[in-house]
């Protein structure tokens, strides 16, 4: 078990031991701040500049989103070395080496186009990133909070997150359409350029633990037979409708790929005696109920990524840069957000049944508000309110969810492994999955409407002097996108939100809860049903 630094002493107040002592200590937290913000600005390809950057290279929009999950998946792999990191090497040592690595994979992201390549780096960079913010929220932590209440932390923590990943995509687009895509590469390397000089001129080396734990022990085979299972799951999630899923040979010898992989990971993690990930975290209590929500919640704020994009780029067919200003509503309403979970975690300190609820409730007024808005002859603006909305509930259930994590498992060690399956299912899985699941029903319901309107076309029924063929297509198009296919979605959105309020909002009633607990599991209930049956057959024979 990794020890946790314990806070200072009574009366001593917040320290930075890593600062020279010439610098005030008033400033000090605020150059970690800023450092994380560029860290967390950074990134190993940006979508942002989506249009820009398919413009000027071969890449199609699952390639680019597949890089941007393999930097996700760096990130989420990397959760259980950040304290064995933290503890062997100094704070020095780790932004440095941070900012180096982000730097060098920024520089090759600008004129490489080899897929396998960039694969490698997007997945490295996501690594570097996660060190860097972690190394610097860790060394702030009790200037935030000084008891290292989670319930404020976590909130806090997630306004930087939050605002980076809106404010990167903004800022991208922005270089994008003034200058080239490149210029938000350079703009990174020029900020891990800031990280390097703080650190070298302000800062000294410094190590928590004045023993360094070594890094021997640690079942890296494990971490790569996950990272490899992650990255090919993802391949399958995101090419799954572009290659027509299981028609394709290859994505048919993939998912094989991922059975075998995964069965050699249970049976490593079992069998050895120092897991990279411990089976027991999935023992710990409600710890299967918080990834299963996670999930549901990331596949329902999917619609960010895919039914939004083909609204606003295929639909109403809006700039890249008014595009990102658009999305930059979601800021007021997840500063909302983490106000709620200040006041309800913090303050109020009530149970998380009903703020679940909330946060569902307002992924459904988001689903219904499109639902409603969707419409060719309706301005951008109009949309503001449902993105507003859906940045609110996305803070509410991320917060409340780590914090929930927290709380299912007391141990630092296993919390941190905790942290590792929680980030696949938030930012990395469920995402792909989203993905993959909403091209393939916004592909189903287009073609079905388009058949089912083309059916009822007859040369009876057109005057083939005034027809145009190419405008009935084109306006033909838009409109089943808009009136049918998009709203469709939506409204699987709203079914599935709609069910997810209803159950956390029932499960807040004390009574309901505790009856709940009493219902034995469907096999349970499957063996008395059948043994009830038993003596009423025998009686009749």
């Amino acid at each position: 078990m990794l020890p946790l630094p314990p806070p200072p002493p009574a009366g001593m107040g917040f320290m930075m031991p890593m600062f020279r002592s010439w610098v005030p200590k008033r400033i000090q937290p605020w150059i970690y701040v800023v450092t994380v913000f560029c860290v967390q600005f950074s990134s190993g390809m940006y979508l942002g500049a989506l249009d820009a950057i398919r413009g000027t290279t071969n890449f199609m929009i699952e390639d680019l989103l597949m890089l941007l999950y393999a930097g996700l998946a760096g990130m989420a792999i990397y959760f259980p070395m950040l304290f064995r990191m933290k503890f062997r090497f100094t704070n020095q040592q780790l932004l440095c080496g941070a900012a180096i690595v982000i730097g060098i994979c920024n520089f090759i992201t600008m004129y490489c186009q080899s897929m396998p390549i960039l694969l490698a780096v997007c997945f490295i960079s996501g690594m570097a990133k996660i060190q860097g913010t972690f190394e610097c929220m860790s060394n702030i932590q009790l200037w935030i909070t000084p008891r290292r209440d989670f319930a404020v932390f976590f909130p806090v923590l997630h306004i930087v997150l939050l605002t980076a990943i809106e404010g990167s995509g903004f800022l991208a687009a922005w270089f994008a359409h003034h200058f080239t895509w490149q210029m938000m590469h350079l703009f990174t390397i020029g900020t891990m350029s800031f990280i390097l000089l703080t650190q070298l001129t302000l800062c000294r080396p410094f190590c928590p633990m004045p023993q360094r734990i070594p890094l021997k022990g640690i079942d890296f085979l494990s971490g790569l037979l996950i990272s490899l299972l992650m990255l090919v799951v993802c391949y399958i999630m995101v090419y799954g409708d572009y290659r027509m899923w299981m028609s394709n040979p290859g994505l048919r010898l993939l998912v094989g790929v991922a059975f075998l992989l995964a069965a050699l990971i249970m049976h490593r993690l079992s069998h050895v005696s120092n897991p990279y990930v411990s089976p027991r975290i999935f023992t710990y209590r409600n710890v299967l109920p918080i990834l299963v929500v996670t999930a549901i919640g990331e596949l329902l704020l999917g619609c960010e990524h895919t039914v939004e994009e083909i609204l606003y780029e295929e639909v109403i067919g809006l700039e890249e840069l008014t595009k990102e200003k658009q999305f930059l509503w979601a800021l007021p309403g997840v500063y909302v957000g983490v106000l709620i979970d200040l006041l309800w975690l913090k303050v109020l300190k009530w149970r998380v049944w009903k703020l679940f609820g909330i946060g569902f409730g307002l992924i459904l007024v988001y689903a219904v508000l499109m639902y409603f808005t969707l419409d060719m002859q309706v301005n951008i603006e109009q949309y503001r309110l449902s993105i507003v909305f859906r940045g609110c509930a996305y803070a509410i259930l991320a917060a409340t969810l780590m914090w929930s994590l927290d709380e299912s498992i007391p141990d630092l060690e296993q919390f941190f492994m905790g942290l590792f399956v929680f980030n696949i299912f938030h930012m990395y899985l469920a995402g792909a999955a989203g993905y993959g699941i909403y091209t393939t029903l916004f592909s189903h319901f287009l073609n079905d409407d388009i058949s089912r309107y083309g059916s009822q076309l007859t040369l009876s029924r057109l005057n083939m002097h005034d027809f145009d063929m190419g405008q009935f297509m084109s306006q033909h198009y838009l409109h089943s996108m808009m009136s049918v296919a998009l709203k469709q979605v939506y409204g699987i959105v709203i079914w599935i939100s709609g069910g997810m309020t209803a159950l956390f909002l029932l499960l807040d009633i004390p009574a309901v809860r505790t009856n709940a607990r009493k219902i034995p599991y469907w096999p349970v209930y499957g063996i008395e049903y059948l043994s009830r049956l038993r003596p009423l057959y025998y009686k009749k024979k």
